[in-house]
Order: C-alpha cells, then sequence, then structure tokens
C-alpha cells in the first residue's frame, strides 16, 4: 500500500490583482499560479524549475502558508493549512520551515546567533529559555559549527557559514518539510557544493523532505529525486532528473537545458 503524501499541492491557482491603471477601469489581474498539482513523501526531494516569474516563489509562500490560494488545496499531513485555526496552523508551521536566498539578509544583525536559531521554537512552542539554548546548540553542531557560535553576531561568519546558522534555525523546530529558496545562489561554487552536502546528510539523519526551489538546473540535479518545471504559472513537465534532464519534452525545458553550459540534452536520434 502506498503512503500518503507528505505534502499534496491540489488544483492550487494564485491570482494578484493590480493597482487600477485609470479610474473607470478593471483592476488588472495576474495569474502567478494555474492549476499546480503535485505531491512530495517524506524523505523525498521535489525541486522546482523555471525563469524568473515562473511562480516558483509564490508557491513556497503558499506551502509555506504565507499567503492564501485563490483556489485549490494546499495538504501537510493530511491537513489542509488554509482551514486550519490561528492556533492549529502555529502548530503546523512547527513541521514546516524555509530556509532562504540571502544568508546574511535573513539574518538580524542585531541578535546573537543564539537568538537568532532559537528564535522559532520561542516563537511557535513557547519553549523554556533553557531548552531554547540547548536545542540551539545541537541545531548548531548539526550543521557543523560550534555550541560556542550561540555567543557571536552574524557578521563574525564567512557567507557559507550564515547559511549553516540559517538552516540550523530551519532545523530546530524538528520539522518534517523545509522548503528551500534559492539557498545557494548567493554562495561561491565552492561553498554552495559543501552546503548542498550538508543538506542531504540531514536529509539522511533527521529523514527531512525538501522543496528545493532554484533556478540553477545543475543544483537540481545533484539534489532532487524529482523535478517539476514551471513556466507562467503552469507544471509544462514534471519526472526524475535523470529523465527530464536528458529526454526533455517539453520546448521550455529543452530552451532551459540549452542556456545552462553542459546540460545540453543529446540531439534526437532522427
Amino acid at each position: 500500500m502506498t503512503s500518503a503524501p507528505l505534502l499534496a499541492v491540489e488544483h492550487v491557482s494564485k491570482q494578484y490583482r493590480l493597482p487600477r491603471e485609470g479610474l473607470f477601469t478593471a483592476p488588472p489581474v495576474v495569474q502567478a499560479l494555474d492549476d499546480v498539482n503535485f505531491t512530495l513523501h517524506a524523505g523525498r526531494s521535489l525541486g522546482i524549475v523555471g525563469e524568473s516569474g515562473s511562480g516558483k516563489s509564490t508557491l513556497a509562500r503558499l506551502v509555506m502558508a504565507l499567503e492564501a490560494p485563490s483556489a485549490g488545496r494546499v495538504v501537510l499531513d493530511g491537513a489542509d493549512l488554509h482551514r486550519l485555526s490561528p492556533q492549529a496552523l502555529r502548530q503546523a508551521r512547527t513541521r514546516v520551515q524555509m530556509v532562504f536566498q540571502d544568508p546574511y539578509g535573513s539574518l538580524d544583525p542585531r541578535r546573537t546567533v543564539g537568538q537568532t536559531v532559537a528564535e522559532p521554537l520561542a516563537l511557535l512552542q513557547g519553549a523554556p529559555r533553557d531548552e531554547q539554548q540547548r536545542r540551539a546548540a545541537e541545531a548548531l553542531e548539526a550543521v557543523g559549527l560550534r555550541a560556542a557560535d550561540l555567543a557571536k553576531y552574524p557578521h563574525e561568519f564567512s557567507g557559507g557559514q550564515r547559511q549553516r546558522i540559517a538552516i540550523a534555525r530551519a532545523l530546530i523546530t524538528r520539522p518534517r518539510l523545509i522548503v528551500a529558496d534559492e539557498p545557494v545562489s548567493a554562495l561561491d561554487v565552492s561553498v554552495q557544493a559543501q552546503v548542498l552536502n550538508l543538506m542531504q546528510d540531514l536529509q539522511d539523519e533527521f529523514g527531512l523532505s525538501y522543496l528545493f526551489i532554484s533556478h540553477d538546473l545543475s543544483v537540481i540535479d545533484f539534489v532532487c529525486d524529482e523535478v517539476l518545471v514551471l513556466q507562467g504559472g503552469r507544471v509544462v513537465e514534471q519526472g526524475a532528473p535523470g529523465q527530464l534532464f536528458t529526454q526533455p519534452q517539453h520546448p521550455y525545458t529543452q530552451r532551459l537545458l540549452a542556456a545552462v553550459p553542459g546540460m545540453e540534452p543529446p540531439p534526437a536520434v532522427p
């Protein structure tokens, strides 16, 4: 019997109304997502790829329940996130956390690393101060840093170390799902590999699932079990990286691959 998915996005659409262009004109509508469907099982990684404006970050905000869909459902552990009571949604947010693109921009320079890493635990679970510090130290050590780093500030770390701190903050509530929105695009290439290897090690150790959003197809190929291609808010292709990146069927996927040196699909056999 197939187990139920950890995350199910069912016929999700999202529209945004823009300011009116004139007094007597209707406000224009932007269709950011259009009938998006996919599932993600526990312990697996799904990559979301597409150009800027394809709807990737909008999808991330809906999965995090930061915005509500115009239509459809986002189901986590069998519960529709956007129909939960405020208290139940608060509890659900302990099971899904996010890692952002810019590690320095996502860390408050006025707060110590210990305060930053422990913040989700304090806000979502109201844990006592001593438990916050203990689990913050455990989270830092899990990402390759030291408990002594809790007293330091973000400016004292390199870019790769700051992203490890951001990952530690995401780990502290012991989530089942991490939404990673371009988590290595701001890092040097050599550091990217280190962070990606860390994320895979953490997945094995804690049984994490990743929703991995990126425009970098080589990163998606390295990390993900399955890939979903978005164009203009619609899913145009989906499949395993090994198949999708060697035998893309949709012209848009073919163009994405052609734009990446070394990832062009082989020419079709006549």
